[in-house]
């Protein structure tokens, strides 16, 4: 088994708060189907839209992330699946694309 990081990008938020309310259900039932079949590792969270950069040899401090709203990171997951073909799969499963998100999948490397 290896570890990957399912990385989750973009899509559009939910409009009524009912709306987002059945969405994020849809989240918890698949975090909770991936703790049973024992690929969640427990780590991974949402994140804040804002933040700072750091960049350049200087190490220029900037507000940001600035990017287009389908490049944004909203969250991350490390799951663990026998290959990255496997990871995939896992990653199929995931609500966002309801809302016409993205998830990269990323191995992690043993350090």
């Amino acid at each position: 088994m290896a570890s990957f990081m399912l990385i989750f990008r973009g899509g559009d938020a939910p409009g009524s708060p009912e709306q987002m309310q059945q969405h994020m259900q849809k989240w918890v039932t698949w975090f909770e189907g991936l703790t049973k079949a024992g690929a969640y590792q427990g780590q991974g969270a949402p994140l804040d839209p804002g933040g700072k950069v750091v960049r350049g040899a200087r190490k220029a401090v900037s507000d940001g992330p600035f990017a287009e709203a389908k490049d944004l990171v909203g969250g991350y997951a490390i799951i663990e699946a026998r290959d990255l073909e496997a990871a995939v799969e896992i990653a199929r499963g995931c609500p966002t694309y309801e809302r016409d998100g993205a998830v990269e999948i990323r191995a992690v490397r043993p350090m």
